[in-house]
């Protein structure tokens, strides 16, 4: 029979599963208390960084319908919940990881799909969404004012013509 504390944990990590728009699965063998308390606070509010049990993560995974990840629980192990943005967090793991090698990202899943830890350095490779939406609304704003530029042409082309010609008449009769 099921220890509540047990069945609660489950509980409580399945539900950290489905309210996450991500989760990534890290080995944190040979990191300090120190070191993990400086990681939760380089992931900041975008994610939930929290070490979990192999077998009852093992358990809620499949409950949410993450069965990938079940494969990687061995060892120690912790997952980021992620529930702000998924490149921030996988910048801010990526980043941590060059300085404590100790952490190893082993694998996650991000909006149900599964990610192999070399999809997920790839995601920190990606520029943050501020960045990415500047770069849309510049060029957004480059087409617009190229479009403003194409339509105003005819007529600033036919302006420059009637002045040249009205040049080219003055001459004549001053001539």
């Amino acid at each position: 029979m099921a220890r509540p504390d047990k069945v609660a944990a489950v509980a409580e990590l399945t539900e950290r599963f489905r309210s996450s728009n991500a989760a990534v699965l890290t080995e944190y063998r040979g990191l300090s208390v120190a070191q993990l308390k400086e990681l939760r606070r380089v992931l900041g509010d975008d994610a939930q960084y929290a070490v979990v049990k192999n077998t009852l993560t093992s358990i809620a995974a499949r409950e949410a319908g993450y069965e990938s990840l079940t494969d990687d629980l061995k060892g120690p192990s912790a997952i980021a919940f992620v529930t702000g943005d998924p490149v921030a967090v996988a910048k801010g793991l990526r980043d941590f990881a060059k300085a404590h090698p100790a952490l190893v990202v082993k694998g996650g899943v991000l909006d149900g799909r599964p990610l192999t830890a070399a999809e997920i350095t790839t995601l920190a490779d990606l520029e943050s969404r501020e960045v990415l939406l500047a770069k849309v609304a510049g060029a957004v704003t480059a087409s617009l004012y190229q479009a403003a530029y194409l339509f105003t042409a005819p007529a600033a082309q036919a302006a420059r013509v009637v002045e040249a010609l009205r040049a080219q008449r003055e001459e004549q009769q001053a001539a």
